[in-house]
């Protein structure tokens, strides 16, 4: 027990000198609309480009230096889901030393609008995103899963044992018995947001309601607590290092990292790979150094090996999409080696990336 009492209070020592050097403030042109964070890390420049590159690829998809307003896409809805996305707040949580984690507040606007909170968590030490699964022990994934699912279970269902001991329950009392009887529970670590925080990890789940059924829904988003303590055995040695302040570095998976390197030897260029989906499949973006022009690609990735196709055009004639390019490569320790073949010409180009 003193152990882990030593243990906590050292992390709050090492975690607000750290966190002390770590500086966010907001992108510029900040409007009512466009306040996004900007992250100062003097003492890594490295960490503080990667992280702020993830932040702006990923969320407004705009390459750093590429333009002279990083909202534009964001703004008008020209992005490669066609919604209008506004930021309104961000929030820096205190974490323990080697993370940082970023509450980001906004509204998309599609068919209808909707208000949202995500969160963002970075490892301090390489500037890398942190994935839930790098957390945990391949073998506990089942475990983990359940329990998160479990607590959302009880959530709900005590919420239910409470609308149905109504003796004369209203329309819409049954109305919310019926949303809440019919809530998808079943999430897993890849598919639910989370965040850090002084001695616990917060996994946000979805609601149980649609927009259209939103006013009825009381509940919410579940957010579903964890202490550090309780989910020790379950940790991976990354997780142990990065939570008590070790600088010692383990392999990570590479969904959510930045890479760089050429195509030919010669065309620089900056890859981000983004989530890898349970089902193997993923999507990433990489631009041209030069130029700085997103491009998509979509692919799989098994067994250390990703096979990845860049679209050229969507056909309307044969309703798909027509390639450009084909890449096969093999994830070789933290490079990515193999080849970018043109679709058209079937000439074969060399591609060599490494982990920013």
């Amino acid at each position: 027990m003193k152990k882990s009492i030593v243990f906590f209070l050292l992390i709050s020592g090492l975690s607000f000198s750290q966190q002390q050097k770590v500086k966010i403030s907001n992108l510029r042109p900040k409007t009512e609309n466009a306040v996004f964070p900007v992250v100062s890390y003097p003492e890594n420049p490295r960490v503080e480009n990667k992280i702020n590159t993830f932040l702006q690829v990923d969320q407004l998809e705009y390459v750093p230096g590429s333009g002279s307003n990083p909202f534009k896409l964001a703004s008008t809805a020209t992005n490669s889901y066609s919604n209008y996305v506004y930021f309104y707040s961000w929030d820096k949580i205190e974490t323990p030393k080697n993370i940082l984690s970023i509450a980001i507040d906004g509204e998309a606007s599609g068919a209808y609008p909707e208000e949202f909170t995500d969160w963002k968590n970075f490892d301090l030490r390489t500037g890398n995103y942190i994935n839930p699964e790098d957390l945990f022990q391949a073998e506990s994934f089942k475990t983990i899963n359940g329990l998160i699912q479990k607590r959302i279970q009880k959530r709900v269902g005590d919420f239910l044992n409470q609308l149905k001991s109504e003796k004369n329950p209203s329309e819409e009392t049954q109305d919310q018995i019926a949303l809440y009887e019919d809530c998808f529970m079943e999430y897993t670590l890849n598919g639910i947001k989370y965040f850090f925080g002084k001695d616990k990890l917060t996994f946000v789940a979805g609601r149980c309601s649609n927009h259209a059924m939103r006013a009825l829904d009381d509940l919410g988003s579940h957010e579903i607590e964890f202490t550090y303590k309780e989910l020790d055995k379950y940790w991976s040695s990354y997780a142990k290092n990065l939570i008590s302040g070790s600088e010692k570095l383990n392999k990570t998976s590479p969904g959510n990292k930045l890479f760089k390197g050429k195509i030919d030897g010669k065309y620089p260029i900056t890859v981000l790979i983004n989530g890898i989906n349970e089902d193997d499949s993923f999507s990433a973006m990489y631009w041209y150094d030069k130029n700085k022009k997103p491009i998509n690609w979509r692919g799989e990735f098994i067994h250390d090996h990703f096979s990845i196709t860049e679209d050229d055009y969507h056909s309307e004639e044969l309703k798909e999409w027509i390639p450009r390019a084909l890449i096969e490569a093999d994830l070789k320790g933290n490079k990515i080696i193999g080849t970018w073949q043109d679709y058209k010409t079937k000439k074969y180009l060399t591609l060599e990336l490494e982990e920013l």
